[in-house]
């Protein structure tokens, strides 16, 4: 996801807390080609493990005929992406053409339908849980079993294959300490006048899955439940009354330059911000705020239609390796497969001991109901809250 406000005892022990919780048309220019199957005629396309392909060899072997990978809306400072992509590359030798990196989980699910059966169709998507289990509704994945997938908690995947948890982490406040003499520490201090225009989250929460556990986080915070997000809708309609709340989408970007020097974000991305700017004149500090804690995870997906079927199954592979977990909690994120890998010793845990302390019981997540009913009044209350 150390440059933050956190001690050193106990982070070990975060981790793993949130780690093991229960968590369109088709044009003639640019169609996809036919997948090639696998070695001994097994079609990429339907296969659902490493097994139908003869074993991980013939699964590389099938992927880099195919040459490529198509990725969505992977920024490079996101989670550790940047070197995951870098790192997939040099290993595999199949390049990875990387589409709309600053774009939302909509986005993705747009591009799935809106590219069917183009060649720069998307193969695999990382998306926010309301977004992974509305696709998968929809039909628009492929059933996939990575080898690891037994270590996998089972409320933590969808038993079919269609998505399951990746990385997680909490929501947190970011604060430039630098332009900020007095740094938040809970969804409460944000409401005081000293803050007038300095407030912003990662996008809007209708599209974004960021945004959307800011929201959820501040519902937790003022009263509500995962069965009532409107306390939350309720909280950022009073800090854009108070002027409190900014309007603009928190990037690395408006970061640096001052625009958004307190920014409502997982807590991986805040992280990585105190990294990344630790030279540059901004000393990002960085807060779980302790009256609204909320956790999520992001979730893995391959597109059904990919149009490069065995490289994106390639993809799901290495990202679940020891390597591939490893390289997230470098971006100090908390992968699901954490707990196992600390387990079987192939953690780094001079990586896991940089992720922030979080004090207070491990997280519980929304269900799919719950999740659906909160994506549904943001859609007809947001904008009316903070227009």
């Amino acid at each position: 996801m150390t440059r933050l406000r956190v001690r050193a005892n106990g982070r070990l022990v975060a981790a793993l807390a949130l780690s093991t919780a229960a968590l369109t048309a088709l044009t003639a220019c640019g169609a996809a080609e036919e997948p090639a199957a696998a070695t001994g005629g097994v079609d990429a396309r339907t296969a659902t493990s490493v097994a139908d392909f003869g074993g991980m060899d013939k699964l590389v072997a099938a992927a880099q005929k195919e040459g490529e990978l198509n990725v969505i809306t992977l920024p490079p400072d996101w989670a550790n992406y940047g070197e995951m992509i870098k790192t997939f590359e040099a290993k595999y030798k199949i390049k990875i053409n990387s589409d709309n990196p600053d774009g939302s989980s909509s986005d993705e699910i747009a591009a799935v339908k809106s590219r069917k059966g183009q060649k720069r169709a998307p193969d695999v998507l990382d998306l926010g849980i309301a977004f992974a289990r509305s696709g998968s509704a929809e039909g628009l994945f492929a059933s996939y079993k990575v080898e690891a997938w037994d270590k996998i908690p089972a409320a933590q995947k969808d038993p079919e294959g269609r998505y399951f948890n990746d990385y997680g982490g909490y929501v947190s406040i970011g604060c430039d300490a630098k332009r900020i003499k007095n740094c938040p520490e809970t969804f409460a201090d944000l409401l005081k006048p000293e803050y007038k225009g300095k407030v912003a989250l990662n996008g809007n929460p209708t599209k974004s899955g960021s945004a959307f556990g800011g929201l959820y986080a501040a519902a937790l915070a003022n009263g509500g439940s995962f069965d009532d997000i409107q306390p939350g809708i309720d909280f950022f309609g009073k800090l854009k009354k108070n002027g409190n709340f900014i309007p603009v989408e928190s990037t690395p970007a408006t970061i640096e330059k001052g625009e958004t020097p307190i920014s409502i974000d997982w807590e991986y991305l805040n992280s990585g911000y105190a990294e990344k700017f630790a030279g540059k004149g901004v000393d990002w500090k960085v807060n779980v705020p302790k009256d609204g804690m909320y956790a999520q995870y992001y979730n893995q997906a391959i597109n059904k239609d990919a149009p490069h079927p065995a490289a994106a199954r390639l993809w799901e592979e290495f990202l679940y390796s020891a390597e591939g977990h490893n390289l997230w909690v470098k971006g100090y994120a908390r992968p699901v497969l954490l707990p196992a890998m600390v387990a079987d010793g192939t953690a780094d845990n001079t990586l896991v001991a940089k992720l922030a302390q979080v004090e207070g019981g491990s997280p519980t997540f929304p269900d799919a109901a719950q999740t659906d009913k909160a994506s549904a009044t943001l859609a007809e209350n947001w904008d009316k809250a903070v227009s």
